[in-house]
């Protein structure tokens, strides 16, 4: 009889036993987001961070490789800020080459490499973009030198083999490539590969993994304040968003990683800061495929920036703008002008013009960007810092996305400064993310993985970028339920035992969490999700224990949530919009 595993074939009892030791601690269910409180407030950890965008989760990630006893605190869900509202892009930025900031991109180019080939191959994809060119002559000769010196950069730090190089097109093989061009948009173009991920899905795997490598995690719980001894910095109180209890968690170090909230938090230190942040607001669309024909991405020259449109499975995304907010925080309104804006930019060169009714989805997130009180700190814009402000209190902002890892490190390595003992280095840059072991494997197996689990081939490549190898765990409960190996009647792209899986290991507590960042279905459907709100409630319910009442609850408050975001992008301005959007507030407001 055979016995071979339909997923993968197990290396040796003692590692697989390593790993599925792993792979338990690392679910985010209920249970374990009771145990992490619990654990965290039992007794004094080497390192506490607040955020859990990116970069907190990064951190956490960083400091509990290095051997040190870490908790993570998340007052909304995970990446619910400035981390699930990015353009998705994982770049080196090629247009701050234009600005001569060398260092920047060689940085994000060697991060780009290492989450492509070594940290998240099963989230992390190339993606092809095409520049058009304007001019003759002179345009191509100094937008191709550029792109040229992107790709060297890349090849330089040893990680670029894995994309193809820069290639010029003429006029005719670009419309080819990108028939949705209009002819006199362009006379020829260029196209370089970049890379994309979907942004909250990421922070979610990196969440576990450090609660794999344990480090103890839990979102809905907010920082209320600080403890002090002194000057010093020694914990923080933590209140239970869901359950309504307290903690007081001790810390050795208390790291700050909370984005555009950094000068909330620091607000409750009642230390002035080095620098501040403040936050700019980007909008994106999402239109479906058959809207733009294309084989490539774009990017596109603005009077103020440049604005992609990239492909997004059966979708694509554009973006973005970049205005100043000083409104809500937490719930950054697209206004009509917003969406105006880009349909504007990106109708001036196709052929066929996208409408309001082409619009599936938009979403607004904010920038950190740090705004020092000198000229000097004053520059450093998209580049990150890291600041002691307060004996035990660590404070780390700006940056962009791509280098989360590296503003991870840094952080880390400003807090061993205050522990009392000797500290591993870094050690991330081998460290890949839960999934990525084993993917290629289960890659290369995913028609036999397919037939065996009785699904499509299509359906398998789905969870394998999702989930990578740990896709083998949702193949388990549709083996467990084979009504779960259904995709959602209203959003297909989905299966239903991928909404029963966020909650019970990815850490989702409410039905936002999973229309809005779990899964992608409030920007890919036209309806927002509120087809699908009903029907996604109801598989979370057993997990969650949420009776009749609950369920109406969430489903009542998503349709508000959507509603409000509606009326907030048929309003004139910032100030319209914020106000139609704070109309629905959270299901569990932060007070």
């Amino acid at each position: 009889m055979n016995r071979e595993p339909y997923l993968r074939v197990r290396p040796s009892r003692t590692v697989c036993d390593m790993r599925e030791a792993a792979v338990r601690t690392a679910t985010l269910g209920p249970a374990q987001r009771a145990e992490a409180l619990a654990a965290m407030a039992e007794r004094e950890l080497d390192v506490l961070v607040i955020g859990g965008g990116v970069v907190g989760a990064g951190t956490a990630l960083d400091a509990v490789t290095r051997g040190l006893s870490t908790g993570l605190v998340e007052a909304r869900d995970w990446a619910s800020g400035t981390s699930s509202r990015s353009s998705k892009l994982i770049h080196g930025g090629l247009r701050y080459l234009e600005m001569l900031d060398f260092a920047l991109v060689r940085e994000a180019l060697k991060e780009r490499g290492l989450l492509l080939e070594r940290l998240a191959p099963h989230l992390v994809k190339p993606v092809p973009f095409l520049y058009p060119l304007q001019h003759k002559g002179w345009e191509r000769l100094y937008a191709g030198s550029g792109v040229a010196l992107y790709d060297a950069m890349s090849m330089a730090r040893g990680h670029g083999r894995g994309l193809p190089g820069h290639r010029h097109l003429t006029r005719r093989h670009a419309l080819r490539v990108a028939p949705c061009l209009k002819k006199d948009a362009l006379v020829g173009a260029l196209q370089y590969y970049d890379a994309q991920m979907d942004d909250a899905r990421f922070v979610a795997t990196l969440v576990r993994t450090a609660v794999s490598y344990g480090a103890h995690a839990a979102n809905r719980a907010r920082v209320t304040g600080f403890l002090r001894e002194g000057e010093r910095v020694v914990g923080a109180r933590v209140q239970d968003v869901e359950g309504g209890g307290e903690y007081e968690i001790r810390a050795k170090q208390v790291v700050n990683a909370t984005g555009v909230w950094t000068d909330d938090t620091q607000g409750m230190v009642g230390e002035r800061g080095q620098f501040h942040v403040r936050a700019a607001k980007g909008i994106h669309l999402v239109v479906p495929k058959d809207r733009i024909h294309s084989s490539t991405g774009l990017i596109l020259r603005t009077e103020k920036s440049v604005l992609f449109v990239i492909p997004w499975g059966r979708h694509w995304i554009i973006g973005t703008t970049d205005t100043d907010w000083d409104l809500d925080k937490a719930h950054p309104a697209a206004s009509s002008t917003d969406i105006d804006y880009l349909l504007e930019h990106v109708n001036a060169v196709l052929s066929v013009p996208l409408g309001r009714d082409d619009v599936e989805g938009v979403y607004a997130g904010l920038r950190p960007l740090l705004a020092g009180e000198s000229e000097a700190t004053s520059k450093l814009s998209r580049e990150h810092t890291v600041a002691h402000p307060a004996p035990g209190l660590v404070v780390v902002a700006g940056g962009k996305y791509t280098t989360y890892r590296v503003m991870a490190k840094d952080a880390v390595d400003e807090a061993v400064h205050g522990l009392d003992t000797r500290v591993a280095d870094c050690v991330t840059e081998e460290v890949p993310l839960l999934g990525a072991e084993g993917y290629s494997a289960m890659w290369n197996a995913r028609a036999r993985i397919a037939a065996r689990a009785g699904l499509h081939v299509v359906r398998v490549e789905h969870l394998l970028n999702r989930y990578g190898s740990m896709a083998d765990e949702v193949l388990g409960l549709i083996v467990a339920d084979p009504s779960l190996g259904e995709p959602l009647a209203a959003a297909d792209d989905y299966l239903r035992a991928e909404v029963v899986y966020a909650a019970s290991h990815e850490g989702a507590r409410h039905l936002d969490d999973v229309l809005t960042r779990r899964t992608r279905i409030s920007i890919e459907t036209f309806d927002r999700g509120t087809r699908s709100a009903r029907e996604a409630a109801a598989l979370m319910a057993p997990v969650l224990g949420w009776d009749k009442d609950q369920i109406e609850r969430e489903v009542e408050h998503y349709e508000k949530r959507v509603e409000a975001e509606r009326e907030s992008q048929r309003q004139p301005d910032d100030l319209t919009a914020d106000a139609a959007r704070l109309g629905a507030p959270d299901i569990v407001p932060l007070s």
